[in-house]
């Protein structure tokens, strides 16, 4: 009975035993888990404090705490010094801790304001440009790219602000959980803190998310407005391109008609000039009536100012009615043959170009070269305006290529002068009878246009007495372009000519001497009695 009693009181033991062994092997095992949970807590806390170092948002934050913490010591300190003074203490100490907390305000003084006020005021929206012309589309362009990169910075830091509140929140309820394992004041206090944080980072998020809503719509209006100026200075644009490109193809179907039907290099080149000057001008027109929007306002100005500029550049404006006279009224054409005299200079060349202001020649070997200039192949260039003032002489006007020309010979008093004149007119016959036949066919065909008497362009050939002989004048139609040529031809034929006849002598100037004894020294001195040419 014993046994059993003492059986049953060690089980009775053993089971308390056991009893009491179970909650310390509880308690190791929670505090195994509270310390597995605080290492993960740390480590995760490290991460995000490793991030919020380098985040601006917390840096700008914590520097505009330090500084008005700074400013409120500051103030604390001037009241210090105040009452120093009052009692008339020691301030030193005082005034090198003020210097101090200057100092370091000073270098914080951009953080005087609050860090979000970037978020909370973005900048103005600036003044669309007017899109008015196709130059001013690459400016509207600009524009809408400065004004999107600018909303797209206020989103991209809006998000960066959101981030670092996620991260500020997600601190907090690791401090939390920190603390529920160890309670420690500092904690506490550093929870207060972060909460406070947090607190702020919320009210300007909240606030910046509705601001910067505002400022994107005002964006996307301004941009939508930019756009359709764009759109409606393209189209317009796409229009006047399209007439223009159509009065581009218009013109060059008129010059390949022109080509065409006019054979005349000169009345080509200057209906091709014309026609360039016309597409020019109704281009510009097109441009000035389109763009300009007060086109009445630059007439009236130009009205007022018409009379000071025609007087400053008169010679300008006359040169240019000089073109209007010269281009439409046919009387000087391009690669007409020219002769201009101003100033007692007389120029014969052939016009290369006709341009607004002035003729450009290009001068030739004429005789003129020959007898007057003594040089030749210069250009000339002669203001259009001279047509009204000076002499211009045209050797070519109306498809006239050839022009009368003269040779003169001399030859004495007891020669058959009209053997010579006979002579000296088959000769001058024999070459000039291509041009002859060329002349009489181009008078006829401007009997139409002018009223022509005298057709006659036959070799003419004039005798004249003179003081020393008989001149023999030849007259000969040549090629306005080359008449040295002819001449020259035509002068010794008639040289060899005349010096094959026995009967035809040429004149030159001659001297008759008659030489008579000097008494006195026996010496024969000359006595000019007749001077013969």
């Amino acid at each position: 009975m014993k046994k059993l009693i003492y059986f049953i009181f060690g089980i009775l033991f053993l089971n308390i035993y056991l009893y009491a062994q179970n909650p310390i092997v509880e308690k190791n095992d929670e505090n195994i888990s509270k310390i597995e949970k605080l290492r993960v807590i740390e480590n995760r806390l490290k991460n995000i404090n490793e991030e919020l170092s380098k985040d601006i948002w917390t840096r700008k934050y914590s520097n505009y705490i330090t500084y008005h913490k700074l400013k409120k010591e500051l103030e604390k300190i001037n009241k210090k010094i105040k009452l120093y003074k009052r009692y008339k203490k020691d301030i030193s100490e005082l005034e090198e801790q003020k210097k101090v907390i200057q100092n370091q305000l000073e270098l914080l003084k951009e953080y005087k304001e609050s860090p979000f006020v970037e978020l909370l005021k973005p900048s103005t929206i600036p003044e669309p440009p007017a899109v008015k012309n196709p130059i001013a589309i690459i400016g509207a362009f600009s524009y809408i790219k400065q004004i999107n990169s600018k909303k797209n910075y206020y989103k991209t830091k809006l998000e960066e602000i959101k981030h670092t509140l996620e991260l500020l929140k997600e601190k907090k309820e690791l401090l939390v959980e920190k603390y529920k394992i160890v309670k420690t004041d500092d904690l506490l206090k550093t929870i207060k803190t972060l909460t406070s944080e947090i607190d702020d980072f919320e009210s300007a998020v909240k606030t910046a998310t509705q601001t910067i809503n505002v400022y994107e719509k005002r964006v996307e209006e301004v941009v939508f407005k930019v756009t359709e100026d764009i759109k409606q200075q393209s189209e317009k644009a796409a229009r006047i391109a399209a007439i223009i490109l159509a009065l581009l193809i218009f013109s060059f179907i008129l010059k390949w008609i022109i080509k065409r039907y006019i054979k005349d290099s000169e009345r080509f080149y200057m209906a091709n000039k014309a026609i360039n000057f016309t597409f020019a001008t109704i281009v510009i027109l097109i441009l000035l009536f389109a763009y300009i929007e007060n086109v009445s306002y630059i007439v009236t100005i130009l009205g007022f100012a018409s009379a000071g500029i025609a007087i400053a550049m008169k010679d300008m404006f006359m040169s240019l009615l000089g073109w209007m006279v010269i281009v439409f009224g046919g009387s000087i054409h391009v690669g007409d043959r020219i002769r201009v005299k101003r100033e007692g200079q007389v120029y014969v060349g052939d016009v290369v170009d006709i341009s607004l202001l002035k003729m450009t020649i290009l001068e030739d070997v004429t005789l003129t070269s020959y007898r007057e200039n003594i040089r030749s192949g210069r250009m000339i260039f002669v203001p259009n305006n001279y047509i009204f003032t000076d002499l211009i002489a045209n050797y070519t006007h109306s498809g006239l290529k050839t022009v009368w020309d003269n040779v003169n010979f001399y030859i004495t008093f007891d020669s058959n002068h009209k053997k010579a004149a006979h002579i000296a007119k088959e000769t001058a016959r024999k070459y000039a009878k291509g041009y002859i036949e060329i002349t009489r066919k181009q008078l006829n065909r401007l009997r139409s246009s002018f009223h022509l008497k005298n057709v006659n362009v036959d070799v003419r050939v004039y005798t004249f007495a003179e003081g020393y002989g008989y001149c023999i004048s030849v007259w000969f139609m040549t090629n306005s372009y080359a008449t040295l040529t002819l001449r020259s031809t035509i002068s010794t034929e008639i040289i060899d000519s005349f010096l094959k006849e026995s009967d035809i002598k040429i004149a030159y100037p001659t001297q008759t001497v008659n030489l008579t004894k000097f008494n006195k020294f026996n010496i024969n001195t000359p006595n000019i009695n007749e001077l013969e040419v």
